[in-house]
């Protein structure tokens, strides 16, 4: 399949964990991140097409906040091919505050590589 990407993304190379800001269940942790977008890896597929309020937990060095909530769509789902027993799911941001985007952006730049 071609790459459809038009935003150049980075790998995480910390741990950051993602929630279910309406049910605060672990979505999962973040493994990459673009400025319009972010890629988890989860224990169970998420349907696709669907919406989440998500609570990204910050470390001290971030922010003043521990954790930032924006609202981002389910894209894509795969099983991964190395560990077929958890699934990439590929999301869009929609809609996030302008200081929580900040926050967002300093993500990307402090810990992709």
């Amino acid at each position: 399949m071609p790459e459809r990407r038009t935003t150049p993304r980075k790998n995480i190379s910390f741990y950051m964990r993602v929630l279910n800001d309406d049910t605060g269940e672990i979505l999962g942790h973040m493994v990459e991140v673009s400025s319009i977008g972010l890629r988890l890896e989860t224990v169970a597929p998420l349907p696709l097409n669907k919406d989440y309020y998500m609570r990204l937990e910050l470390t001290p060095d971030l922010g003043t906040v521990p954790y930032i909530v924006f609202l981002a769509r389910t894209k894509w789902c795969k099983i991964d091919e190395i560990l077929p027993n958890l699934y990439r799911v590929g999301f869009e941001l929609l809609e996030i505050l302008p200081e929580d985007k900040d926050v967002f952006l300093r993500v990307l730049r402090k810990y992709g590589n």
